[in-house]
């Protein structure tokens, strides 16, 4: 992206919000309180906050209405929300345009110590219902209080039962088994997609046994890369017996075809090409030991938030046990940023059945693991490239 274009799509982005706080201004009398809500993420993420959350909120809470503005895909669109964020704070207004956002969880690394966020998360009724590890730390920045997680996208090792009848419960099984069934294990490595980094980033993790201080405590340690020398050479060599996809959907595509047997998926994905007749019903998934990387997305409240009060109580309703239910698991299917159990009774049992049958919320809670933080993924990368041949 050239200068000229990234100065002017924080510009516009900062412009829109603008225009659209002072018409809500012009017409408080039809709206007396208009909630603004940045969010980042693809363009579901607006969709979900203009078409499903909004109209629900404000038919469950009449005169509140949500203004959604949407800040694009991946930590660039997390960025903005801070950028404008940090506009915020600068400029000393005693109340600020915007109200709450949605974000990633490296925000809170750029967020930390710079005083820009309410501490409200606690004070929500729903706040109860939260047990995620991630509600509590964000790739080593203390978060909790701050955050409420709305969903969670998980990555596990889906399989096809007619041909994998007991399927490893872990890596050392699965280097194991890759030997005695060559080319049906299939991943995409580092290029094409999440699923292959996050299970090369768990590969890691079992390799070292570092993931609480790769992925939470931190702090980075150079001397920590050289150390991992031997596992890439092993996961090398575990590459010899596996299939390299093309990315995401290369995955599941070869999974649907037969080509292979076996690779890593993010679950909602998995689910979302079940319902869409790409993948056989059949096949399932297992989350192995010692676990697997995923990633929430959360919700912050700016501390000078306009209508902070009525932030919370949006928060609140996209949190509670009914939306996650409705449209976390059911419309996108995610995993719900609560506890799963607290599910149970809000949608059908078809449809819990279905989302946690091969991974349970205990096994979420047990094994759902961060990304690493900042400096080791980016050398955890970079270390695949030197050392996988």
């Amino acid at each position: 992206m050239s200068p000229k274009k990234s100065f002017w799509v924080p510009f516009v982005v900062f412009a829109v919000i603008g225009l659209l706080v002072m018409t809500g201004q012009e017409e408080s009398e039809a709206a007396p309180i208009r909630l603004v809500y940045m969010t980042a993420g693809d363009v579901n993420m607006l969709a979900l906050g203009q078409n499903v959350l909004g109209p629900a909120f404000s038919k469950k809470n009449p005169g509140i209405s949500l203004m959604t503005v949407h800040t694009g895909p991946g930590d660039a669109g997390s960025r903005l929300i801070f950028e404008k964020l940090s506009a915020e704070a600068d400029s000393k207004k005693a109340m600020w345009d915007v109200d709450v956002a949605m974000v990633h969880q490296i925000f809170l690394k750029w967020a930390e110590g710079k005083d820009l966020l309410l501490p409200y998360a606690k004070e929500l009724s729903t706040w109860k219902y939260v047990t995620s590890p991630f509600a509590k730390n964000s790739l080593g920045v203390p978060a909790e209080g701050y955050v409420m997680p709305m969903f969670h996208s998980q990555t596990a090792l889906a399989y096809n039962p007619d041909y994998v009848k007991d399927p490893p419960k872990n890596y050392a099984e699965l280097v194991e088994w890759v030997k005695k069934n060559p080319q049906k294990f299939g991943y995409n490595g580092i290029k094409g997609g999440m699923s292959g980094v996050a299970f090369t980033v768990g590969w890691v993790y079992w390799k070292t046994g570092k993931y609480n201080q790769y992925a939470v405590t931190g702090p980075f340690d150079k001397a920590e890369i050289a150390t991992w020398e031997q596992a890439y050479k092993d996961l090398g060599e575990f590459n010899k017996f596996v299939t390299i996809t093309a990315g995401n959907v290369g995955t599941l595509d070869a999974l649907n075809r037969g080509e292979i047997w076996m690779g890593p998926v993010w679950v909602d994905m998995f689910f979302t090409f079940m319902s869409e007749g790409k993948l056989d019903p059949k096949t399932r998934m297992i989350l192995p030991e010692p676990g697997m990387p995923g990633q929430p997305m959360y919700f912050v409240i700016f501390k000078k938030a306009a209508h902070a009060k009525e932030a919370k109580k949006f928060v609140e309703f996209v949190t509670s046990p009914e939306i996650q239910a409705k449209e976390i698991v059911t419309r996108f299917n995610w995993y719900p940023g609560i506890d799963g159990s607290h599910l149970k009774g809000a949608i059908p049992a078809e449809t819990f059945n279905k989302i946690y049958k091969d991974v349970t919320p205990a096994d979420l809670s047990k094994k759902g693991q961060s990304l690493p933080l900042a400096q080791y993924f980016a050398t955890m990368l970079e270390s695949y490239e030197k050392w996988v041949k």
